[in-house]
């Protein structure tokens, strides 16, 4: 498994689109934390919102509104049968879904997190 930590400072608006580094791989985690040892009180304002997705394709990674705490989350996407068919578990229906594979950069944007505020992502991939 590799980390692939990305520290993201915002404009003065509250806007920042940033990127990581080329990842190849299965995504395991995202970790957002709030509170970096170079933030301290510029971490983002509460209410923060996160778009992350595969910069070529625009694959949808962790899509979040309104963060106010640092967060770990474990993006899963739906499979599918060869036919193109949803994969479902037959006894509830419930959707299959697997890690999220990229070979792409990462692409994080985010609105509301205050002027000049930082914040760092760790990605961990398989």
């Amino acid at each position: 498994m590799r980390r692939y930590k990305v520290t993201v400072t915002t404009a003065a608006d509250g806007t920042v689109t940033a990127y990581s580094p080329r990842l190849a791989g299965k995504i395991h985690s995202i970790q957002y934390e709030k509170d970096t040892a170079s933030a301290g009180a510029n971490a983002y304002t509460d209410g923060v919102d996160f778009t992350i997705t595969a910069e070529i394709t625009g694959e949808n990674v962790w899509t979040e509104s309104n963060v106010n705490a640092s967060a770990v989350r474990y993006p899963r996407a739906p499979t599918h049968s060869q036919a193109g068919v949803a994969a479902l578990f037959a006894a509830s229906g419930t959707a299959v879904q697997d890690k999220v594979g990229v070979v792409d950069r990462l692409k994080i944007v985010l609105a509301q997190g205050g002027a000049a505020k930082v914040g760092a992502f760790h990605i961990l991939v398989d």
